[in-house]
């Protein structure tokens, strides 16, 4: 919803996913600027790829994003992004976004960057529900000022939460607070003058029979770049610090076109909309 007296917006996208016969169907509810494009199927019926889309072009301080995906039983979908998200200059007010993910079938969650302005203010959640025989693979990409641009992340503040459930019982949460000008920014048990930080999580049962070493040694130096943890039986994660957003990318695109095969029985196949 636009409101007039603050020149802010408050945009809500509800996304479904669904099975039926063999094909993965989609239905969406959007509030203001948020929107999904026509479902696209690159990879056959089964797989569903949903691209959000933000028409505003950046977020600006006031503005309150809200996202659901619900993926049913049976179903598979790929939701990703067209670009960046930009979050602007605060002036004085905080910005923020809440994603949450219900998942009883396969997901994988694949935005591209976020690229955080100086002086932003920026909120942002992402809760995840697992069913016990779901799967999923997800990624955040975080880009704090805009160095290209000769822009260092020097005011502001960047606040995220990841938790992640499975049959109702949390098994990761994760939090990260940084504001502009922070020594963590430069320091080796930080982002050690990096400004570009990444994390992939992959949940599922298959997992939980998967050998790391082998994984890691497939890997090879992707692995360096991303290193593999396991954080719990059925619970991956990877992490990745970089100069470039597109670095980073590349880092856990390596990490994700290994899991994916194992996670979910299909070969890696990166969304055609990365190549435009």
């Amino acid at each position: 919803m636009f409101d007039g007296r603050d020149s802010s917006w408050h945009a809500t996208l509800a996304l479904r996913f669904h099975r039926r016969d063999a094909r993965t169907l989609s239905t969406n509810r959007h509030q203001g600027p948020l929107r999904m494009q026509k479902p696209l199927y690159p990879e056959g019926d089964a797989i569903c790829h949903a691209v959000i889309i933000h028409p505003p072009g950046g977020i600006a301080g006031g503005d309150a994003l809200e996202v659901t995906a619900l993926v049913e039983s049976g179903a598979h979908a790929l939701v990703t992004t067209p670009g960046a998200a930009k979050w602007y200059k605060a002036n004085g007010r905080a910005a923020s976004q809440r994603v949450q993910l219900r998942v009883g079938g396969a997901l994988e969650w694949l935005p591209q960057e976020a690229i955080v302005f100086n002086q932003a203010d920026v909120g942002s959640a992402i809760d995840i529900d697992l069913e016990a025989g779901a799967a999923m693979i997800g990624w955040d990409i975080v880009a704090l000022g805009r160095r290209a641009a000769g822009e260092r992340f020097e005011q502001g503040r960047y606040a995220q939460s990841i938790r992640l459930r499975i049959d109702d019982a949390l098994v990761w949460h994760e939090r990260t607070r940084m504001r502009g000008g922070d020594p963590l920014l430069e320091s080796p048990i930080g982002l050690d003058g990096q400004h570009v930080f990444g994390c992939l999580w992959a949940a599922g049962a298959a997992l939980e029979a998967l050998d790391l070493n082998e994984l890691r040694a497939e890997l090879g130096t992707a692995n360096a770049s991303a290193p593999v943890t396991r954080l719990a039986p059925r619970l991956l994660v990877a992490r990745t610090l970089a100069s470039t957003t597109a670095a980073a990318r590349d880092a856990l695109a390596a990490v994700w076109s290994a899991l994916r095969p194992r996670l979910f029985g299909v070969r890696a196949q990166l969304p055609r909309l990365w190549a435009t």
